[in-house]
């Protein structure tokens, strides 16, 4: 298996063996988190993984409320049906 190359950072990046990574797992994550710093855990002199702070991104407003409208038909033209006039209605028409 080819070697593969870590990219470089402009910080220093901190190799911590994994023994020492299991004894203060909660210590260097909160120290992350803090300072942003990228720290790599060995087991037997080898990189296995990378601790990285996570970098929230902002949400785009480009389609944010998409599936949030719900289409009901035509709400233009009126529905005569539901504006049916009653006998106690004080508007309607009054035949005299």
């Amino acid at each position: 298996m080819p070697k593969k190359t870590l990219p470089t950072q402009s910080e220093p990046v901190t190799t911590m063996a994994a023994s020492v990574f299991k004894a203060t797992c909660l210590e260097v994550m909160d120290n992350v988190a803090a300072s942003g710093a990228e720290i790599i855990v060995t087991k037997h002199g080898r990189p296995v993984v990378r601790v990285l702070p996570v970098q929230e991104s902002s949400k785009s407003p480009v389609g944010f409320m998409r599936g949030t409208v719900v289409r009901h038909g035509d709400i233009v033209s009126p529905d005569h049906s539901v504006w049916e006039t009653s006998a106690s209605d004080p508007l309607a028409r009054r035949s005299s």
